[in-house]
């Protein structure tokens, strides 16, 4: 399975947002990385720069990589409504991220290594694919197993002052969750402007 595997808290600091890794780091230093460290002085950054830090940050949020990030892109570009909306839907709507923002997880790679060890079921059966695109009414549970449990109920433990989201139904006594509907912007609230993804990618 690909995935990033190089220094998450550098990648937060190279855009100024805290994308992944230890939010203590970040905040110890809240500048990009380099030998010139906080004061070195940085270019000014064109349009198309720009357009393409906000697509480079939505990819290491969600930890996806390019190419199958580009798949995202042209299946919210098929589908009728506004393309970078959709694109945050298909995003959002990922197994791991589900799994993310019901609490069983403390972050998305935790989430996903959750999700590819096994320890959840997608309607009732096992499923490895952490990339598996969630519909409303599908119930994501965790498995029986006292590895599983155990595993997700150190998740709630990390994540309890933390609200999941309306868009879906928590059952933490039971350790699983139901996908009542589709999120809409403001709840996936996200660090990008999605609107300058799609213009980068409609060049």
């Amino acid at each position: 399975m690909a995935r990033y595997t190089g220094p998450k808290t550098k990648v937060s600091r190279r855009y100024g947002v805290l994308l992944a890794g230890s939010a203590r780091a970040f905040e110890h230093k809240p500048y990009p990385p380099g030998m010139h460290g906080p004061k070195g002085s940085r270019r000014k950054i064109s349009e198309y720069g720009t357009a393409l830090a906000e697509k480079q940050k939505l990819r290491f949020q969600y930890g996806v990589l390019e190419r199958q990030f580009r798949r995202y892109f042209e299946t919210a570009l098929k589908t009728r409504g506004v393309t970078g909306l959709i694109l945050l839907q298909l995003l959002e709507a990922r197994l791991d991220n589900v799994v993310y923002r019901m609490g069983f997880a403390k972050t998305r790679s935790a989430a996903r290594q959750m999700v590819s060890h096994g320890h959840v079921n997608l309607n009732g059966r096992k499923t490895d694919i952490s990339s598996a695109t969630m519909k409303v009414g599908d119930v994501i549970s965790v498995r029986t197993k006292d590895g599983s449990k155990r595993l997700a109920q150190r998740g709630l433990d990390q994540t309890q002052i933390v609200q999941a989201p309306d868009w879906l139904l928590v059952d933490k006594e039971a350790l699983s969750g139901k996908v009542v509907r589709i999120p809409t912007r403001e709840e996936i609230n996200p660090v990008v402007n999605e609107q300058l993804v799609v213009e980068l990618y409609s060049r």
